[in-house]
C-alpha cells in the first residue's frame, strides 16, 4: 500500500494522487512493455573461461592494453549473490575500469550450489577451488605470486588464503569486507531473526532441516536491515523513473542481479556463522580451515583495504577493525562515501576507486 493511503486525507487529495501515479505508470508503460531480456545483461565485458572445476569457473577478462600489468589480478567475490556485480553494465563497471588502467583480471564464479554440495566446507572453498584458480594462474604467467581482490565475505576469503599461502600471493586488496563481527544493528550480529542476536540462533537446527540456505532467505536478511528503504520506498520511487528508459534499465538490471541469488552450501553456512557472526574467531586467531589456524598477524604483504563510509551490511568499524590484526607494515586504507552496493555501481566512485587499485599495485610490482 502506498504511504498516503495509510493517513487520513481529503477524497479529492487522494483522487489527485491516484491520477497523478496513473498518469506517470501510463507514460512509462511503454517502455516496460518493449524491454527484451538482452536489455538487462549483467556482465558485458568479453571473457573467456579458462579453468573449471564442479560447478567453479574462473574467467578471464580481455585485456585492452598492448601490456597489461604482468602480475595479473585475481577478484575473489562473497558466494552470496553473482559476481558479476563487478561488470554490472558498461559505463558501471569495476573491471572495465581496470582494465582500460593496464591490469590483466581474473574471476571466480562459484556457481550455483546444488544439494549435492551441501557438504562443502570453508576449506573446499579456500582450500580447495580458491588455491587451484592461483594455482592456475601461476603456472600460466609463469609466476610463483599473484595479487588477489577480495571483495566483501570474498575478502574474508582472500585473507583465510593469504595467512595460509603467503608465498603464493604478493599483494591483497581487501574491498568491503567485514572483520570484526562484534557490531550491533547491522547484518553482522542480526541474523536469524529480527529480535535474535547471531549468538543465540540455531544455525545447526537450520542447516541440519534444509541441508543448504536458500538464497531467498539470505536475500530477506539484507532487505530486513532496511526494510521500508529496500522492500517498500524503491518500489515506489520506480513509478517515477518508468518513462526514462535509461534508469528504469539501470533499475530493473540491478534487481535481476539482486534476485539472482544462489542458494549457499550448508556446511559453508554452518561455519561461517559459527566462526565469524556468533564466535567471532576471524579477530581472535581461532578460525580453522582444513588444518590450518588462521592468524591476520602472520601476513606480512602488501594489504590494500577499501570500505565504504555509508555501509549498512559491512559497517566501516568492522573493515578498519582490519588494522588491529594484521601483520604487515605495508598497510594502506581507503573509504569512499557510498554505500555498500555503491562501490560497484557509483559514478563517481568508478572515477577514483580503479585508479586508486591500480596506482597501489603498480607501485608494488
Amino acid at each position: 500500500m502506498l504511504p498516503f493511503l495509510m493517513m487520513p486525507m481529503p477524497f479529492e487529495e487522494a483522487v489527485e494522487k491516484y491520477t497523478e501515479i496513473a498518469k506517470k505508470m501510463a507514460k512509462g508503460s511503454p517502455n516496460l512493455s518493449h524491454l527484451r531480456e538482452e536489455d538487462l545483461e549483467i556482465g558485458v565485458t568479453p571473457k573467456e573461461v579458462v579453468y573449471r572445476e564442479d560447478k567453479v569457473v574462473l574467467y578471464r577478462f580481455k585485456p585492452v592494453v598492448e601490456q597489461p600489468l604482468s602480475i595479473p589480478v585475481l577478484m575473489v567475490y562473497a558466494l552470496i549473490n553473482r559476481p558479476l556485480i563487478v561488470d554490472l553494465q558498461e559505463n558501471r563497471s569495476l573491471v572495465a575500469n581496470l582494465l582500460k588502467l593496464g591490469l590483466d583480471i581474473y574471476l571466480i564464479d562459484w556457481g550455483y550450489p546444488t544439494r549435492a554440495d551441501r557438504w562443502l566446507t570453508l576449506d573446499d572453498y579456500i582450500n580447495g577451488y580458491l588455491n587451484n584458480c592461483v594455482d592456475f594462474i601461476r603456472t600460466k604467467h609463469n609466476l610463483d605470486k599473484i595479487n588477489l581482490l577480495g571483495i566483501c565475505q570474498g575478502g574474508i576469503f582472500t585473507l583465510c588464503y593469504s595467512a595460509i599461502y603467503q608465498e603464493k600471493v604478493k599483494n591483497l586488496i581487501v574491498m568491503i569486507a567485514p572483520v570484526d563481527f562484534k557490531l550491533s544493528n547491522t547484518l553482522l550480529n542480526m541474523q536469524g531473526g529480527c529480535t535474535l542476536r547471531a549468538e543465540a540462533f540455531n544455525v545447526d537446527l537450520m542447516v541440519d532441516a534444509l541441508g543448504n540456505i536458500p538464497g531467498e532467505y539470505l536475500n530477506f536478511e539484507f532487505v530486513r536491515l532496511k526494510p521500508w528503504q529496500l522492500g517498500i520506498q524503491k518500489y515506489i520511487d520506480f513509478i517515477d523513473i518508468m518513462d526514462d528508459e535509461d534508469k528504469l534499465i539501470n533499475f530493473l538490471r540491478m534487481e535481476k542481479w539482486i534476485f539472482d541469488s544462489p542458494d549457499l552450501a550448508g556446511e559453508t553456512y554452518r561455519q561461517f556463522l559459527k566462526d565469524f557472526y556468533q564466535e567471532n574467531k576471524l579477530i581472535k586467531g581461532e578460525v580453522i580451515i582444513g588444518d590450518n589456524q588462521i592468524n591476520l598477524g602472520d601476513i606480512q604483504l602488501p594489504v590494500l583495504n577499501l570500505y565504504a563510509e555509508k555501509d549498512h551490511l559491512v559497517p566501516p568499524a568492522s573493515s578498519l577493525a582490519l588494522e588491529k590484526y594484521i601483520g604487515t607494515k605495508d598497510y594502506t586504507v581507503h573509504s569512499f562515501p557510498v554505500g555498500h552496493i555503491g562501490m560497484y555501481v557509483s559514478s563517481k566512485v568508478q572515477q577514483h576507486l580503479p585508479p586508486v587499485i591500480a596506482e597501489w599495485l603498480k607501485i608494488r610490482s
